[in-house]
């Protein structure tokens, strides 16, 4: 019954240790893609303001700079608008990881949940047979009984 229980408890923690690995692994790769993007998002404004920067160093009048500050409205519109969108992005890789974990959890859960339906079954059938055989011999014992006193 131990053994049966070791190995019972063996394989539940291996199959969580399994499904844990997963999703780290996930996470990992999740965690590398959302740096990536926004690295490769702050790479982009940057160098297109770095280029709004070089672009008004050298204005030399007043007409320039009239010319100019359109130019950096735009490009601090644009540089809010593929930050919300990486913002938007980074949040939709999450949810996804976060439904992959959620499923890979289910599933554990179904499976401890099962392992130990299917455990309590064979305890009650071997508490059936056990009880089946205690009565048995307990029968076989009160006729043995009532055999010999009836002599």
């Amino acid at each position: 019954m131990y053994a049966q229980f070791n190995d019972q408890f063996a394989a539940a923690t291996r199959q969580f240790a399994d499904n844990a690995a997963r999703i780290n692994r996930l996470t990992l790769e999740n965690v590398e893609a959302i740096f990536g993007l926004q690295l490769a998002a702050i790479e982009e404004r940057t160098t297109a303001t770095f280029a709004f920067l070089g672009e008004a160093s050298q204005v030399r009048d007043l007409d320039g700079a009239k010319n100019l500050f359109p130019k950096g409205a735009q490009i601090v519109r644009e540089n809010l608008e593929k930050s919300v969108a990486t913002g938007q992005d980074v949040m939709g890789r999450i949810a996804k990881v976060q439904e992959s974990v959620a499923q890979i959890a289910k599933g554990q859960l179904e499976t401890v949940a099962r392992t130990a339906n299917d455990t309590v079954k064979q305890a009650q059938d071997q508490f059936s047979q056990a009880a089946k055989g205690a009565t048995k011999a307990t029968e076989q014992a009160a006729d043995a009984v009532t055999g010999k006193s009836s002599k």
